[in-house]
Parts: structure tokens; C-alpha cells; sequence
């Protein structure tokens, strides 16, 4: 019962994650129904505060595989439930992706039809960026990014993220806002991350908000277009490096800022989960 439950919290958190993160980035593609960057990073924060909200009784809202790494790797989950977390992960990504294709399935079409984007093509990356992430950012015609740009970008943002979860749910942190605030928090996180590091990565900073959603645009039909890179930054990028950001905030909080924090324990009173 414990495994099934944290399996439909992650799954159904992680689906409105991204359907409400992606579907803004295919409202700004699609309909230009964005001012700017601030419109897109702000809807991603709420749709991760309202993930948070909708499941963190079920699972305790992880909704990225970094962040269950290191919550294991920070002893708040055991070992065990791991493969639970990141296949719902996964798995509510790539449902969340295949519901935003079958709602703009006919605008994404017809975008491609006005502005002459054959599906497979390096050009159809403008409509593929809907689902998977890519550096430098396509909408940035000013962005100039390296391979190992894009890797510290990823991997920073990602350890600021996991970083802020553990301040903001460790209960020796006197400085924490109330549990019920916390979400809140997190989901204003991502929106600064997003607003910082998506002009050069699209701030992806969680591995199955990336790959699954990329995965189905494969399928879709975008192909090689959706896995253009020769040097595998889907992976080294978009899953390694998140890991490897999330893996070293852990530790650091764990080994060094928690301690520091408990040398009170009369102020200590945390929990392991966003509840």
C-alpha cells in the first residue's frame, strides 16, 4: 500500500508539473499567448506548487528524480522506494506530454504548415521545444552556449533547487516559513531558476521533466530532431548533470549546514517529507 500510494502521488504530481509547465511553453510557441520569459517561468512555479499541494500526502511530492536521489542519498527515503518515485516519475511525464499533443495536435500542425516546418527536420526543433530542452535556447537568438555551459548551468540550478528543499522542510532551520507555506516556496524557486538559466538551457533542472516528455516527441514524429545532439547532452545534460547538482546539495546540507543547524537540538522538529 505504501509503495502504490507514493506510486500515484508521483505519477499524478509529476503529470501536472508538466502539463502545466510544457503546455506554457506550447501556448508561447503556438499562440505567442506570453509576454515574455517572467509569463512562462511564473506558470511553471505555480503548476510546481500545485503539484506539491495535490500529492505531497501520497508521496511526500518529490516529482523529479534528482530530487529522490537526494533524498535518499540525505537518509529522509529509504533505498528501497526509489525505483517507485522515478518510474511514476516518468511515467506522468510522458502521459502529461501525450495529453498536451492530443489538445494542440491540430495548432501544432497547423504552425508547422504556416511557417514551413517539415516534422523531423532541424527546423521542426522551434515545435519539438515544446516537449524535450535544448541548449542554447531556441528562442534566444542572442544565447551562446558550450556544451560544459550548458552542464554547470543545469547542474547549479538543480543544486540551488534541492539546496532550498532541504532549508525549506529541515526542521532545524528556525528560518523556514510554516510546512503549509513550503510548497509555495519551492514552486517560487524554480520560478527564479527558470528566469535565470532558461535563456541558456530552458532550465530544465529535473531528468523526467525532460527525457519522457522528449521521448514522446520522438514517437510523435520528431525524430532525430528530438535527440539532434551527437554529443548526448539529453543525457549528460538534462539527467546527468541535475543528478550530479542535486547529489553534491544533498551531501553538503547533510554533512556540513545541518549539522550546523542542529548544534540546538531544542530548535530541531523536522520531517523527512513535504507535509
Amino acid at each position: 500500500m505504501q509503495y502504490q500510494r507514493a506510486f500515484i502521488g508521483e505519477l499524478i504530481g509529476t503529470f501536472i508539473l508538466v502539463l502545466f509547465g510544457c503546455g506554457s511553453v506550447a501556448t508561447a510557441i503556438l499562440f505567442d499567448a506570453h509576454k515574455g520569459l517572467f509569463d512562462v517561468a511564473i506558470i511553471w512555479g505555480i503548476g510546481v506548487t500545485l503539484a506539491i499541494y495535490a500529492t505531497r500526502h501520497l508521496s511526500c511530492a518529490h516529482l523529479n528524480p534528482a530530487v529522490s536521489i537526494a533524498m535518499v542519498l540525505g537518509k529522509r527515503m529509504s533505498p528501497k522506494q526509489l525505483p517507485t518515485y522515478i518510474i511514476a516519475q516518468f511515467i506522468g511525464a510522458f502521459i502529461a506530454a501525450a495529453t498536451l499533443y492530443v489538445l494542440f495536435y491540430s495548432s501544432i500542425a497547423n504552425y508547422e504548415s504556416v511557417h514551413g516546418i517539415v516534422r523531423g527536420t532541424p527546423a521542426s526543433i522551434k515545435t519539438a521545444m515544446m516537449f524535450g530542452e535544448y541548449y542554447p535556447n531556441p528562442g534566444m537568438v542572442m544565447a551562446k552556449v558550450s556544451y560544459i555551459n550548458a552542464f554547470l548551468a543545469e547542474g547549479i540550478g538543480t543544486f540551488i533547487l534541492i539546496a532550498m528543499i532541504f532549508a525549506l522542510t529541515e526542521g532545524c532551520n528556525v528560518g523556514r516559513p510554516d510546512d503549509r507555506l513550503a510548497p509555495l516556496f519551492i514552486g517560487l524557486t524554480v520560478t527564479v531558476l527558470i528566469c535565470l538559466l532558461a535563456p541558456l538551457t530552458q532550465a530544465g533542472i529535473n531528468p523526467a521533466r525532460d527525457l519522457a516528455p522528449r521521448l514522446f516527441a520522438w514517437l510523435a514524429g520528431w525524430r532525430d530532431a528530438a535527440f539532434p545532439d551527437s554529443q548526448y547532452g539529453f543525457i549528460v545534460i538534462y539527467v546527468i548533470s541535475p543528478i550530479f547538482g542535486g547529489t553534491i546539495a544533498s551531501l553538503l546540507f547533510v554533512k556540513i549546514i545541518e549539522p550546523i543547524m542542529s548544534a540546538d537540538k531544542n530548535k530541531c522538529g523536522g520531517d523527512m517529507c513535504l507535509k
